[in-house]
């Protein structure tokens, strides 16, 4: 099975290249909202599309075939549990909730979807999953039932990060669950990312350029974006852009 999504992004972050993603939830792409993004889509296009949501069970095959006709952006997939999951995209990030203690979603959902995930071809990225209090209950801890780590220890979140890396996973997401009320801190950022070898990717309550940029100032890899995204689409085009400018592009 070749890494053709992980190779890039441990090559960018190798480069010191930022990378942007935009996470697309089924049961919010409504028609309109999903042609207006679809159309900015055609002209600025991230790094990477995100798809799934901590509940959706429906519209993913529909949702990829639509943005696959619009943009060559590869497509990976994001799921809360076993149903989301489509052979259409590129990758999906085989998540472990480590900073949860529910087996259900460190191990369980794993066996219930492997086989047929083996199967079909799709590149599988092993990704250590860590949930920080974004300062509300996120749908991530309430259908996982597991508690994030405090916003302000740091310490926790290294170790658990590590104890993911040294398990053999591709990537390091720390997450503070969509439309948090702050986003994972700065120096948390860097705590982890100067503790750890392997790509660190961070989202959650990101909902300007600054908070884009103070997260990767602080080591992010790859930021993903959503929440604000479903508000005001518009959006895309400027973290795009700002991402752009940040690698000498524009």
């Amino acid at each position: 099975m070749k890494n053709i999504i992980l190779n890039t992004i441990k090559e960018n972050a190798a480069q010191k290249k930022k990378m942007l993603a935009v996470l697309l939830d089924p049961e919010n792409c409504a028609n309109a909202f999903l042609e207006n993004v679809c159309d900015i889509f055609t002209n600025y296009a991230p790094d990477f599309i995100f798809v799934g949501g901590s509940h959706t069970t429906s519209n993913i095959d529909k949702l990829i075939d639509r943005i696959k006709s619009v943009t060559k952006t590869p497509v990976v997939l994001f799921p809360g549990n076993v149903t989301q999951f489509s052979d259409k995209a590129d990758a999906i990030l085989f998540l472990s909730l480590l900073s949860g203690r529910n087996p259900e979603y460190l191990i369980g959902q794993h066996i219930y979807s492997s086989l047929f995930i083996k199967n079909s071809g799709i590149e599988v990225i092993p990704t250590a999953y860590l949930l920080i209090d974004g300062g509300r209950i996120s749908s991530v801890e309430y259908i996982s039932n597991t508690r994030p780590i405090p916003y302000e220890k740091d310490s926790i979140a290294l170790s658990t990060a590590v104890a993911g890396e040294l398990l053999g996973m591709q990537l390091v997401y720390l997450e503070a669950g969509s439309g948090a009320k702050q986003p994972v801190s700065e120096k948390m950022i860097d705590t982890v990312m100067k503790g750890i070898d392997v790509p660190l990717i961070v989202g959650g309550g990101i909902k300007n350029t600054d908070e884009l940029l103070t997260a990767y100032n602080a080591g992010a890899d790859l930021v993903v974006v959503g929440n604000i995204f479903e508000k005001e689409p518009q959006k895309i085009r400027e973290f795009i852009e700002q991402v752009q400018k940040l690698n000498g592009v524009l």
